[in-house]
């Protein structure tokens, strides 16, 4: 009976030793469960990445001034001046002219060599502007030659005697100066013009007086 009631209480005792045994397990495995929640990967927020584009940074290279009286390429080749005075000193002296410029230059100086730069020029831009004009020869020499036209011109030829140094060189100066362009003559467009001393009632439109002589169209 004895051995009965021992085998019974070892029975008892084992069950009860499995039953804490289970319950151990059972609580280890929800605390594991817990453990491993706290320990997942947990997403890490980070700024956006924000692209960047690698150039060449160039710095640009300061221009270099161009002065104000700097000549021109072109049609502006000739010399920059600030008057005409300054223009006809700029002007080459040839050492022998063209048979078209020595004309032109002669009618220059034979016209109008004591009168004031300006009063040059205008004549020789008529001369120009006839050679042009279609209504007159198409060369220098043709207009000065026309018959009646200019009072020193004796027959076909060009008066031969001794000129002044400085006023040759002034007119022919202005010469090229009017051959060229490079300088508005204050009656541009003029096509006659007579000394103003003498008045032959031509019907033509009048521009202005410049000097000694008076200018039309």
């Amino acid at each position: 009976m004895r051995r009965i009631l021992n085998s019974t209480k070892l029975n008892r005792a084992s069950a009860l030793a499995v039953a804490a045994s289970a319950m151990m397990i059972i609580a280890s495995a929800d605390g594991s469960g817990a453990a491993a929640e706290a320990l997942k990967p947990v997403a890490i927020q980070t700024e956006p990445a924000i692209p960047t584009i690698s150039e060449p940074v160039i710095q640009p290279l300061p221009q270099a001034e161009v002065p104000s009286d700097a000549a021109v390429s072109g049609a502006e080749d000739a010399p920059r001046a600030v008057s005409l005075a300054e223009l006809v000193a700029q002007q080459p002296q040839p050492a022998e002219l063209s048979r078209e410029l020595n004309c032109l230059a002669a009618a220059v100086y034979h016209e109008a060599k004591g009168e004031s730069l300006a009063g040059q020029l205008a004549v020789g831009r008529v001369i120009v502007a006839r050679s042009k004009s279609g209504r007159f020869p198409d060369s220098y020499c043709g207009v000065v030659f026309q018959p009646s036209q200019f009072s020193f011109v004796r027959g076909n030829s060009l008066p031969t005697g001794a000129r002044n140094a400085r006023q040759w060189k002034n007119a022919v100066a202005v010469a090229q100066i009017a051959h060229e362009g490079t300088w508005r003559s204050p009656v541009e467009g003029a096509l006659f013009f007579h000394a103003a001393y003498v008045s032959p009632g031509w019907r033509l439109t009048r521009i202005a007086r410049v000097d000694n002589h008076v200018f039309y169209r």
